[in-house]
């Protein structure tokens, strides 16, 4: 294909070690991602299929996928019906595709090929843009489609695109979905199976932005008028830091302008300046620099990933992650906003959580990783409905909201959050913490060999719900403890009789085992991380 390089993995390397020098090299990938046809293993990991482009993620591949998702709905499928809400594909037909992407390379030119093929099936599609993944979910509900796809892998690096599909209910696709998908993509792979390209016949295009403004406000979760007035009369700084992706523009056209909100990387950068995108702790080093800069009594500052669905707090005095963020948004929502319900997190995020879910009487419902596993309790029609929904990778939803996680959601709320209870962040959560208990969470991992990853490794650590069980005493540190809890719906996780905890999980991606730890103080983080390896190497030998 070219001279220069054999594969588009070593010209991304090359554009990786420097992207400023290099950049021109995109020309280099294109190539590779137009003409490569080799096939490539189709995957849906926790949201979405991703892969590298111009060496996995190409054209041919897209094209393939695409029609693996049509064929799928042209089956009729009685079960896939029922998990995409609709009656049948004629039904599909009439209510359409939203598909949009974030601003990687290639974005809309992906969307043309995913757009082309949908048209030619007779499908209505609407082309939304560049657009985050969650103001998609609102536009599903507001125009009554069928579902979405958005070309997006998320907080990945730059050498990556990806796939997410959404069906009606406006939630990430789950297994009864993918495991279709994924199975007739890897078909058509085997039989290495050539398709071509189809250009659109015409484009029609939705304001996804209005769609979402109009969505806020009928939800009525969020009240953005006192959103806006904060904003607009206290003496705030406010700092977003868009890193290039999809969400800038967005929070500009939902509030009114407004001197005491900045914005960082707004520029289109394909290359995200040579950074992972995603809402770190280290990526927050611009949005701290102005927060520590200003002299306003109320200080915000986020970092949003380029679609939009995972965010991080800081307020200049601390960073609030979401096992932090979460408690206080249950909190803010059920005592200041009146709203009833339960609460929903996954399996690694703090028990901060559930210490105000157990003071106030709320049920917690833990679930494994992965936003879709939230469905049950964010639809309208569920019998337990989450107050809140959120998980420690920095996603979150809530009453009334979208079933997707929504980083724009969840600077909203921040917002809110400051003008109803005049407080910053960190000051909230020290309240809280005051009140609740302190909670210090945690994460680490080791590597495994490669030889014992997968079902061996699984079998090797479910050994450890059967020695620790309820009730057994165990030295943690100085102190004697007793296990209170062991959850097994992701991995184990053993709860102790002080609140502090610790899960063991294998990695579904590499030959590693990943500890998630929580401790009530901060000197206890270690001797916990220390028992978590401990009782992992037992169990593997």
């Amino acid at each position: 294909m070219t001279q220069d390089f054999q594969n588009a993995s070593s010209c991304w390397k090359v554009i990786m070690s420097d992207v400023s020098r290099n950049s021109g090299l995109l020309q280099v990938i294109e190539k590779f991602a137009r003409e490569n046809t080799a096939p490539a293993p189709i995957v849906f990991g926790t949201s979405g299929w991703r892969g590298e482009i111009g060496s996995d993620f190409t054209f041919h591949n897209i094209r393939i996928v695409t029609a693996a998702i049509i064929e799928m709905l042209k089956s009729n499928d009685r079960s896939v019906m029922q998990a995409m809400g609709v009656s049948d594909f004629d039904e599909i037909k009439k209510r359409g595709f939203i598909v949009g992407h974030d601003n990687r390379f290639l974005g809309p030119d992906f969307s043309m090929e995913v757009i082309g093929l949908i048209e030619r099936e007779g499908i209505k599609a609407w082309y939304a843009g560049e657009a985050p993944t969650p103001l998609l979910s609102a536009g599903i509900e507001m125009l009554n489609a069928a579902c979405s796809i958005n070309l997006t892998p998320s907080h990945n690096p730059a050498n990556y695109a990806g796939l997410k599909f959404n069906p009606s209910d406006g939630g990430p696709a789950g297994p009864d979905i993918t495991k279709h998908i994924e199975e007739i993509a890897n078909r058509k792979m085997t039989d290495s199976l050539v398709l071509q390209p189809v250009k659109p016949t015409s484009v029609q295009t939705v304001d996804i932005l209005a769609l979402y403004r109009k969505f806020l406000s009928e939800r009525k979760t969020l009240d953005l008028d006192s959103i806006e007035d904060f904003i607009r009369s206290e003496d705030c700084t406010i700092c977003i830091d868009n890193v290039h992706g999809s969400t800038r523009g967005v929070i500009e056209s939902i509030l009114s302008s407004s001197a005491q909100l900045r914005f960082l990387r707004t520029e289109d950068n394909f290359l995200f300046g040579g950074i992972a995108p995603e809402p770190s702790e280290k990526n927050m080093q611009g949005v701290e620099q102005i927060l520590r800069q200003s002299n306003a009594r109320f200080k915000l500052g986020i970092i949003m990933d380029p679609d939009g669905d995972r965010i991080r707090h800081a307020d200049g005095s601390m960073q609030i992650p979401m096992n932090y963020f979460g408690a206080l948004a249950l909190h803010f929502l059920h005592v200041y906003k009146n709203i009833p319900g339960i609460v929903a997190k996954s399996v690694g995020t703090s028990n901060l959580v559930n210490a105000i879910a157990e003071r106030l009487g709320i049920p917690v419902r833990e679930t494994p990783v992965g936003f879709k596993n939230f469905r049950p309790y964010m639809l309208r029609s569920s019998e337990e409905r989450a107050i809140v929904a959120f998980e420690e990778s920095d996603g979150i939803s809530a009453y009334n909201h979208t079933l997707e996680k929504d980083a724009v959601f969840g600077f909203l709320l921040a917002v809110e959050m400051m003008a109803v209870t005049r407080k910053n962040l960190s000051e909230y959560l020290k309240d809280i913490m005051d009140e609740y208990g302190y909670y210090y969470p945690d994460r680490s991992g080791i590597a495994v060999d490669p030889a014992v990853a997968g079902k061996p490794l699984l079998q090797k650590l479910s050994t450890i719900k059967d020695r620790y069980k309820k009730g057994t005493a165990i030295t943690i540190g100085s102190h004697a403890r007793t296990v209170k809890n062991v959850i097994t719906v992701d991995g184990t996780k053993i709860v102790f009789d002080d609140g502090s905890w610790l899960m063991i999980r294998p990695s579904g991606t590499e030959p590693k085992v990943r500890f998630y730890i929580e401790a009530r103080t901060m000197e206890d983080k270690k001797v916990i991380f220390d028992l978590a390896e401990k009782i992992t190497r037992d169990a593997i030998g």
